[in-house]
């Protein structure tokens, strides 16, 4: 099938936009409005789009793509968690008078830049402190308030942010639904543990700075979704990758309850056990010790104060997380509050939040996201899954033929991916099932193309196979989920617009429901662990027996969640 050039819809709406501009230029209006935001028809039917929230009057604006929905951007949720407000719980905004604009996206949180970071570069692109924001797409009011649904980005918990083209919820809107998409802190200043936080913390506790942000713009939707015609006890909570760990991490918290009713997970959980520094604290040292420099080794024999640790510049922070070993161990950590302990050990004794889920992961993962070491023998593979997998080696490496006739190395990045996502995902759903609760699980294997998904202007990635040569890639599915597929590029299918329907379908009538299915979709059955009942995204959607079966079994054996 041929790559579509602009779609049919965008050629309606610029035929629109055209004959608009035209009716002005004749009457001699054309400079009264900005024609990339605003038609004069959209202008006259809703000139201003204001909500009164618990602080004051937002005035936002309407979906540059559809006049009918409305979109307040770069919305505080908190103070600012900058000078003493550093490394702290969020804090809760003050009131205002009058009507505060919405209109503009605010900053991303710190972070490196990417230039160069296969389909995730970003680019360069204003950073602050000052970066606790939410942006929402408005579905049209009715009489009945609509379901919720909060977005949080990936990023390993070290980059990215929610202002995107790609996280525009436009269309997800137009689907009956609210969008909520979050900035939340990130790196260190989202979530070092360090003893001299935890010693001024009223809690004791230090790290999951990024986590409290997550739920400090929960309870903002609590309090101030129903003025954006928002159904406050219906909220979904969903993300990607490092948002998906959160998603997770949220389910074991005892600070979440009520804030949420669904969840749903896209390729990452947090079911691995920290076999030490499980609270942070070592690395945290570490980290600050090399970001203070000189005067760290000055105070060596006294204790490093919360005060200098707030003294450490953004530059100092960013070189330290890069030079340091403090991004090899998960950002997320077992604070003693937030998480007072492993969310693990809360899934094994089914002590997390009971509401339905949606968890799935795609089939190429690990590609150019987990590292390929080219130089690994086969002797050591061996060795590896001998120590890791016991009995269960030989059978495995049989598994992974295909791969190790690659290289030994293509081998373990597919076992480590398999465990990593694939049978993770399935564990997490078991988990949910043995809580008695409705269960989904996908696996996509529809192959996307590999285009740069954060930098909308510039989306060509080149590769020297096509576009279509990365496979079902870590994070090929957002553009799906978001249903902005054919928004920018030439290298669109007929078949991607088909998929975005379904996938953006079944998501929106699970946050309106708790089940995915609809009208004019393919059944998708709920999971159940017998036989791992597994919805496949593919040119065919249908639902199988397990994706990978064979293989999640066996890593299962080392990995296997408790059952009832």
């Amino acid at each position: 099938m041929q790559a579509m050039q602009p779609i049919q819809q965008r050629k309606i709406r610029l035929m629109r936009k055209n004959l608009t501009l035209a009716i002005l230029l004749s009457v001699g209006l054309s400079g009264c409005i900005d024609t990339e935001f605003e038609t004069s028809a959209n202008m006259s039917k809703q000139p201003t789009n204001t909500v009164s929230t618990e602080q004051g009057v937002l005035e936002g604006t309407w979906s540059k793509t559809d006049p009918d929905i409305g979109v307040f951007r770069g919305v505080a949720y908190a103070q600012p968690p900058v000078g003493e407000l550093r490394w702290r719980e969020p804090q809760d905004l003050a009131s205002w008078r009058g009507v505060r604009q919405a209109q503009e996206f605010g900053a991303a949180c710190w972070q490196s830049y990417s230039e160069d970071a296969f389909v995730w570069s970003r680019g360069e692109f204003p950073r602050s402190e000052d970066c606790l924001h939410l942006n929402v797409w408005q579905a049209q009011k009715t009489s009945v308030a609509a379901p919720v649904m909060v977005w949080f980005h990936g990023g390993a918990h070290t980059g990215g942010f929610a202002h995107v083209e790609l996280f525009d919820g436009t269309e997800l809107a137009r689907q009956g639904v609210v969008v909520v998409t979050v900035n939340y802190r990130l790196g260190p200043w989202g979530f070092l543990a360090h003893p001299a936080l935890a010693e001024e913390s009223e809690h004791n506790s230090a790290g999951n700075y990024g986590l409290m942000d997550k739920i400090a713009a929960l309870k903002w939707v609590q309090k101030n979704i129903q003025g954006f015609g928002g159904d406050p006890d219906n909220v979904t909570i969903f993300g990607q990758s490092a948002g998906s760990s959160s998603v997770c991490a949220l389910m074991a918290s005892p600070l979440t309850s009520g804030l949420f009713h669904k969840a749903i997970g896209q390729s990452a959980a947090c079911l691995a056990k920290e076999k030490r520094d499980a609270n942070g604290q070592e690395r945290g040292v570490r980290l600050t010790t090399l970001a203070l420099g000189k005067l760290a080794s000055q105070e060596s024999a006294t204790k490093v104060t919360a005060k200098q640790l707030r003294s450490i510049d953004n530059e100092a922070l960013l070189s330290a997380m890069q030079t340091s070993d403090w991004s090899a161990g998960s950002r997320i950590v077992v604070d003693g509050w937030v998480l007072p302990e492993a969310p693990l050990d809360v899934f094994n004794a089914n002590r997390q939040a009971k509401v339905p889920l949606l968890v799935g992961s795609l089939a190429n993962e690990g590609h150019e996201l987990l590292p390929l070491n080219n130089a690994l023998t086969e002797a050591e593979l061996d060795q590896y899954l001998s120590k890791t997998f016991v009995d269960s080696a030989p059978k495995l490496k049989a598994l992974y033929a295909e791969d190790l006739a690659i290289s030994p190395g293509m081998a373990l990045r597919e076992i480590l991916t398999d465990a990593f996502m694939a049978m993770s995902m399935r564990s997490w759903a078991q988990y949910n099932h043995n809580a008695d609760q409705p269960t989904y699980l996908y696996y996509m294997d529809y192959v996307p193309p590999a285009y740069q998904i954060y930098l909308f202007n510039e989306p060509d990635l080149n590769l020297p196979n096509g576009p279509r040569s990365a496979g079902a890639y870590h994070s090929g599915d957002l553009a799906f989920v978001f249903n902005n597929v054919g928004k920018n590029g030439d290298f669109w299918l007929e078949e991607d617009l088909s998929m975005a329907r379904t996938m953006s379908g079944y998501w929106t009538n699970f946050a309106k429901t708790g089940n995915p299915n609809g009208a004019n979709l393919p059944n998708w059955a709920s999971y159940e662990p017998q036989g791992h009942n597994t919805q496949l995204l593919s040119k065919q959607v249908r639902t199988i027996a397990g994706a990978k079966r064979e293989k999640l079994d066996l890593l299962a054996q080392r990995y296997q969640a408790k059952k009832k």
